[in-house]
């Protein structure tokens, strides 16, 4: 049986007195696009934040395709594409530079990384805009950058943080579609976090987060149907004003 691309089992983390994260457990299969929804401050990017071991986990496991990120943290990313939700690129480096420096940090060859990033930006419709400086681009541009960059080393789950935040409606749109193409065509896993509805499909699986729990772990409909709700903003309002409560 394959291992989930991403399963989070007992998860808690705190700051000073109280907890961001408060026993999260949850998975993301392989091919599934899994949408992490919640208002600011749910807890998303602290979640974010160990799974991509910028923080380290104290109580709780993460595994990524069944690697153990505590016992062999290497091998677990080298299995994940990230795009953080502040900007990591380089402005005054060229699109194509940028995607260079990231696949030798991955120790691939030019050669290769030339061929990756070429259909990389061919996918994303950014192949004129390969000579420029990122600096030039405008929001959906780099975020189109970002993504390209975590997809050069064929990862085999893809996470994003509040990819589409700042974006205009057709420029998110845009990212909000691409993503799931990889998973309908490429049997992608993704993990995207966001507190925007509208960015979440009839047929993802969502995790509804809040004050660092989870309220809510299902396909849509389930989740819906649970709920006894008509529809996806119907359920969230109503279980956050829940814990509001």
């Amino acid at each position: 049986m394959t291992a989930p691309a991403l399963e989070i089992e007992g998860l808690s983390y705190g700051y000073g007195r109280g907890f961001a994260l408060d026993d999260v457990s949850f998975r993301v299969n392989q091919g599934e696009f899994t949408a992490l929804l919640g208002p600011n401050g749910a807890g998303k990017t602290t979640l974010f934040s160990l799974i991509t071991r910028l923080f380290e986990a104290p109580r709780g496991a993460i595994k990524v395709c069944g690697i153990t990120m505590r016992d062999h943290p290497t091998k677990a990313l080298a299995r994940m594409g990230v795009v953080f939700q502040q900007p990591t690129l380089d402005l005054d480096l060229t699109v194509r530079q940028n995607l260079h420096y990231f696949a030798a940090l991955h120790g691939i060859a030019r050669r290769d990384a030339s061929i990756r990033i070429g259909e990389a930006l061919e996918r994303l419709d950014m192949a004129e805009r390969d000579g420029e400086k990122v600096r030039q681009l405008n929001g959906g541009h780099r975020r189109r950058v970002e993504l390209a960059r975590a997809l050069l080393h064929k990862p085999d789950l893809l996470v994003l943080d509040e990819p589409t935040v700042g974006l205009d409606v057709p420029a998110r749109r845009g990212i909000v579609e691409h993503v799931h193409e990889l998973c309908r065509t490429q049997g992608m896993a993704v993990l995207w976090a966001t507190h925007l509805i509208d960015e979440v499909h009839a047929d993802d699986r969502v995790v509804v987060i809040h004050k660092g729990r989870i309220l809510a772990d299902g396909s849509v409909t389930d989740v819906n149907r649970t709920n006894a709700s008509a529809n996806l903003t119907q359920t969230f309002h109503r279980l956050i004003n829940q814990v509001a409560a």
